[in-house]
């Protein structure tokens, strides 16, 4: 028996000859592998805090924005690795911390939420070439509205009472980037509660007056909870007919019906719901950034796999594994995966953090299991 039980953990987690990882799903099964995720890449000394990610479909290009913002006299950067993990180019865009990245295929461009409501200069979408080197400029797309806090969230309780939240938030702080095949572009604001949406497709947009329009603005797309950012990370189903939001507060994954603007909660308790992919098969992945790990969730919002964990730093000062991953990214059969480490107490955060003791900032990869449900 023993020897049948090994047999099957062998094969359920053995790569094939094209190194994917064979592992299978029922409903009532859990996919758990702790060590899945591996060093991919190392940012350059004295830049820290990758936040975005998005691939150049064409040869693999992993690029990559930071999120550093102790100081309007601190740079922010893009930085573009090739398929191997090595550095081929690397932008300075500014003070303004970058959020959510996206690559739009009807203009071979990145797209990034600048978060210039933090350092003063007003929040944008902003994009530039996929090949972008050292002399490219980045061009602004539109500027984000600012529309004010979301309404009220009323909560019922088990005993019929209500409890009302209400929201203070005003920063204009884009986050989560999706492209529908029309080439209109999704867009979260953490802080406002809202989805917008930049139609004409967002490759025409005649620069910065690119029209933006308010999908939806509510209470559950904002958060009193922590992290304190609400509207996350995006990702559209495969008839994009549903479009996933990722509340990080409120350790959520919520879904909008595009065709009604309905929303409602599709999965909870994921520690820190951050960045958002859907997968081929239409597995939902969530980067959970407070519990270190990547999470699958099957068409019903159940786990169906947990894969990567904290699992220390090593004596170059980088993090063996993951440690507050923030947003994904799949090529082909590898994820790819930001580790943002950014300490929080400067949030609100109590007690200290192993993020405080990282000095070497890093990408991830794991190898994307073939999961059923």
């Amino acid at each position: 028996m023993k020897k049948l039980v090994a047999l099957f953990i062998l094969i359920m987690f053995a790569p094939n000859s094209a190194g994917t990882v064979l592992a299978f799903s029922d409903n009532n099964d859990v996919i758990v592998k702790s060590s899945a995720a591996k060093k991919f890449a190392v940012l350059p000394k004295d830049i820290g805090f990758p936040e975005g990610i998005t691939a150049n479909p064409h040869n693999g290009d992993i690029i990559v924005g930071t999120f550093d913002f102790p100081g309007a006299a601190v740079p922010n950067y893009l930085l573009r690795f090739n398929k191997s993990g090595k550095l081929v180019a690397k932008l300075e865009v500014g003070t303004a911390p970058l959020l959510g990245l996206a690559y739009n295929p009807d203009d071979d461009m990145v797209y990034f939420a600048s978060i210039g409501d933090f350092t003063g200069p007003g929040s944008k979408i902003r994009r530039i070439e996929v090949d972008f080197t050292e002399l490219s400029r980045a061009e602004d797309v539109a500027d984000i509205p600012g529309i004010g806090a979301p309404p009220k969230r009323i909560v019922v309780n088990p005993d019929g009472s209500q409890d009302v939240i209400e929201f203070g938030q005003i920063a204009r702080v884009p986050n989560g980037l999706a492209f529908a095949s029309s080439g209109d572009l999704y867009v979260s604001d953490s802080f406002q509660g809202a989805i917008f949406l930049f139609e004409t497709p967002a490759s025409n947009c005649p620069g910065p007056m690119c029209a933006v329009e308010t999908v939806v603005h509510d209470g559950l797309l904002d958060t009193p909870g922590f992290p304190p950012f609400g509207a996350n990370g995006l990702a559209l189903n495969k008839d994009e007919t549903e479009l996933f939001i990722a509340n990080t507060g409120d350790d959520r994954v919520l879904k909008l019906v595009l065709a009604t603007n309905e929303i409602s909660v599709f999965a909870e308790s994921i520690n820190g719901a951050d960045g958002l992919v859907m997968d081929s098969k239409g597995i939902l992945w969530v980067a959970a950034n407070q519990a270190d790990n990547v999470v699958a969730l099957n068409k019903a919002g159940r786990v169906v796999a947990r894969l990567g964990a904290f699992l220390g730093i090593r004596r170059d000062g980088s993090a063996r594994g993951l440690i507050f991953p923030a947003s994904l990214v799949i090529v082909k059969n590898k994820m790819f995966v930001t580790n943002l480490a950014v300490p929080l107490r400067g949030l609100g955060a109590g007690g200290a953090e192993p993020e405080e003791d990282i000095t070497k900032y890093t990408i991830s990869r794991i190898n994307v299991p073939r999961l059923r449900h």
